[in-house]
């Protein structure tokens, strides 16, 4: 064996052998705590994913798998808010720091996720969420009657199935999709990435979709009742939808550019103000499946 092929194997080697240490260290936890009506969790993970669904009474189960022995769980009860910490001890990385978790807690607890690039998801919960990360991949879904707050910078956000909630998406260059989301409040305010809605617009609430580069599309039914108004600078704005024009438009029309109008009953109609500088806006009409 020549000593250049010895070496490869020795590196080789030495690789299966740190893989395999990193497999033993790998730890499952779990914990558990009582909370009252509306109590609280509050989750920081730097490295690692944090899945939240709703438990059966007023418990939180907490369960994570953890990478090494280069991070700790830290969790505590604080009044009546569970939190959570993943602790990074020296030396650790995105690898060796991470710990996947999978919670349960009340359906009305108040949620505030954070992660760095883990993947966060929240589920079927009528209390406040709030999901926070940089590159962290947000799913959020089957909520109903709450607060749903979310900031990243450039992971997607995927927002599914909220009814009556007051959702707010501040988000740097992820692209970010909401499916059947209807409430007071729905606002999405993104500097280079896309907006995907898809929906009806619910009755009397107000749609606020920004992006300053991003397209914004939203895909409606023929049945919609809003009053919209769409605008971008230097790029294209397009109506499948064939809106009824507006009497009074506080801007000078341009064709191509801007449009606003209304469609359906005003008695319910919500307010859509679309908006980017540069990207395209499209209203377009919902195809029959």
């Amino acid at each position: 064996m020549s000593g250049r092929t010895f070496q490869w194997v020795a590196i080789g080697a030495a690789m299966l052998a740190v893989s395999a240490t990193t497999l033993l260290a790998e730890t499952h936890k779990e914990f558990r705590y009582s909370v009252g009506p509306k109590g609280g969790l509050t989750v920081n993970n730097p490295y690692g994913s944090v899945s939240v669904k709703p438990s059966n009474g007023n418990v939180v189960v907490i369960e994570a798998v953890v990478a090494s022995d280069k991070v700790e769980v830290d969790n505590n009860l604080v009044g009546n808010r569970v939190e959570v910490q993943s602790h990074l001890k020296p030396g650790a990385d995105a690898q060796s720091g991470r710990v996947d978790y999978e919670i349960f807690a009340p359906a009305d607890a108040s949620i505030t996720l954070h992660s760095t690039s883990g993947a966060l998801h929240a589920e079927k919960l009528h209390g406040d969420v709030t999901l926070e990360g940089a590159g962290a991949t947000v799913d959020v879904r089957d909520i109903s009657k709450a607060h749903v707050h979310v900031k990243t910078l450039n992971g997607p956000v995927t927002i599914s199935n909220v009814q009556e909630g007051h959702v707010e998406v501040d988000s740097l260059s992820g692209d970010v999709t909401l499916n059947s989301v209807t409430g007071p409040l729905v606002q999405v305010i993104s500097t280079s990435g896309g907006i995907l809605y898809t929906g009806d617009f619910g009755d009397r609430g107000e749609y606020r979709l920004t992006s300053h580069s991003g397209d914004i599309e939203a895909i409606v039914p023929e049945s919609v009742s809003a009053d919209v108004s769409a605008r971008s600078v230097r790029g294209e704005v397009h109506d499948d939808v064939h809106l009824q024009p507006s009497p009074h438009v506080p801007y000078t029309p341009t064709e191509g550019h801007n449009f606003q109008g209304t469609k359906g009953s005003p008695s319910v109609s919500s307010v859509v103000v679309l908006r980017s500088f540069s990207g395209k806006i499209h209203l377009s009409k919902r195809t029959k499946q």
